[in-house]
């Protein structure tokens, strides 16, 4: 998920604390950032420790999303909540093809494939 209130606003990813750019020679050190970690928790007790640069407080997100099942995760480990409104959660394609298709759909679709590869002397019976 992304968060318009990034932590890292200005830094590209995988850049580590005090690492130069890499046009610079090595021997110039590029400035230390200050960092924070912060514990967010989701409603089934994971807790997700994200690593942001040290901002104010009012500019660090809220909530987060729970790294190990998705959920939204609260900084404040006692309010956390289970959703009130259910997730649909992962959907197959096969899944989303039977939303758009009905069962006689799927076998006229697969009635004309045979046929054509019939045609074409590829399959046979």
């Amino acid at each position: 998920m992304v968060h318009a209130a990034s932590g890292f606003r200005g830094t590209r990813v995988g850049a580590a604390e005090g690492s130069a750019p890499r046009i610079q020679p090595n021997d110039v050190v590029g400035e230390r950032l200050p960092r924070i970690r912060v514990s967010y928790w989701c409603a089934k007790g994971h807790e997700t420790r994200p690593v942001f640069i040290k901002l104010p407080e009012d500019q660090i997100p809220a909530v987060w999303d729970c790294r190990r099942c998705g959920g939204l995760a609260s900084r404040d480990e006692s309010r956390v909540e289970l959703p009130h409104h259910a997730e649909e959660g992962y959907k197959s394609h096969l899944e989303y093809v039977k939303e758009r298709r009905s069962s006689q759909d799927a076998e006229d679709v697969l009635a004309g494939a045979l046929e054509r590869l019939r045609a074409r002397g590829t399959f046979t019976d």
